[in-house]
């Protein structure tokens, strides 16, 4: 019941949320990432640590940036997951090489399509799957309340969402036999046993493997893509990198390969990426690879 009713007030809010402009929405955002710049956290820190790996010279004034983009990816959400918004937001989105990602669903053999926690992440799937049809794994959330708030507002005609668990890897390998596209946000921590050390930015992070695997079945080409959030609520582009060659046969190069891959696509926007997550933990299960 608490979480039914919670569902409810959460959806009641997004869709309250939804009415207001984006400018207006992103504007809030950048207030309150900016007093949480000021205030000191775990994830302020953890996002200086791993930032100052990337840059060594990093500023105050990025570090600061980075906190007010992330809040601006949380309170636009309601503007994008908002149905009424759907229409619009086809004029928001600005890409150069649509032909390049039509071409290479034309061969099909499936396109994989990766992704870092960068810039509006979330908007990814419904934006793709406008084109063609997309099938994304993710990270159920823990408290049932989100989960039912996703399944409800987190969903496009064309677009599949599946879990990260063995049912969910057979409908990911559904899709590539057919000739259709991936996606992962491979910089998350899988679970031990998943996962190969590869460097990040010049440290070791425990690293998917799912993404070499899945493109060894088809040799499916592989895009890096990242969605960008403009200034002043003016939308977003679509920042699409090819890899030229196929992943390594080997998983640990190959996981080395991906990370440069994320690496390339954050250093186009870097204050836009999520930092502050916990990118180099080590999976208990794992401590004996290090």
């Amino acid at each position: 019941m608490a979480s039914r009713l919670a569902t409810f007030f959460a959806i009641a809010i997004f869709r309250a949320l939804g009415l207001l402009p984006l400018n207006t929405l992103q504007r809030l955002g950048s207030f309150f990432g900016y007093l949480a710049w000021l205030l000191p956290s775990t994830y302020k820190q953890r996002a200086a640590s791993n930032m100052a790996l990337a840059y060594p010279n990093v500023t105050p004034a990025m570090q600061r940036s980075a906190m007010q983009q992330l809040l601006r990816s949380v309170l636009e959400l309601p503007f994008l997951w908002s149905p009424r918004n759907n229409a619009r937001l086809r004029h928001l989105v600005s890409c150069d090489h649509w032909p390049l990602i039509d071409d290479a669903v034309a061969q099909g053999r499936g396109l994989i399509l990766i992704s870092p926690h960068i810039g509006c992440f979330e908007m990814l799937g419904p934006i793709y799957s406008e084109r063609h049809p997309a099938t994304v794994i993710f990270k159920e959330p823990r408290q049932k309340w989100l989960s039912a708030l996703i399944q409800h507002i987190r969903v496009a005609p064309r677009l599949t969402l599946v879990p990260a668990t063995q049912k969910g890897v057979k409908g990911l390998v559904r899709t590539l036999m057919r000739g259709q596209t991936v996606g992962f946000l491979p910089d998350q921590v899988p679970t031990a046993g998943d996962g190969v050390f590869a460097p990040f930015f010049g440290q070791p992070a425990y690293t998917l493997t799912l993404v070499q695997r899945m493109q060894s079945l088809r040799q499916s080409p592989i895009f890096t893509v990242g969605l960008e959030r403009l200034d002043d609520g003016k939308g977003y582009h679509l920042h699409v990198i090819p890899m030229t060659s196929p992943l390594s046969e080997d998983p640990a190069i190959a996981a080395a390969e991906m990370n440069a891959a994320l690496e390339a696509m954050i250093r186009r926007m870097p204050t836009q990426y999520l930092w502050g997550y916990n990118r180099y933990k080590i999976p208990s299960a794992a401590r004996t690879k290090v």
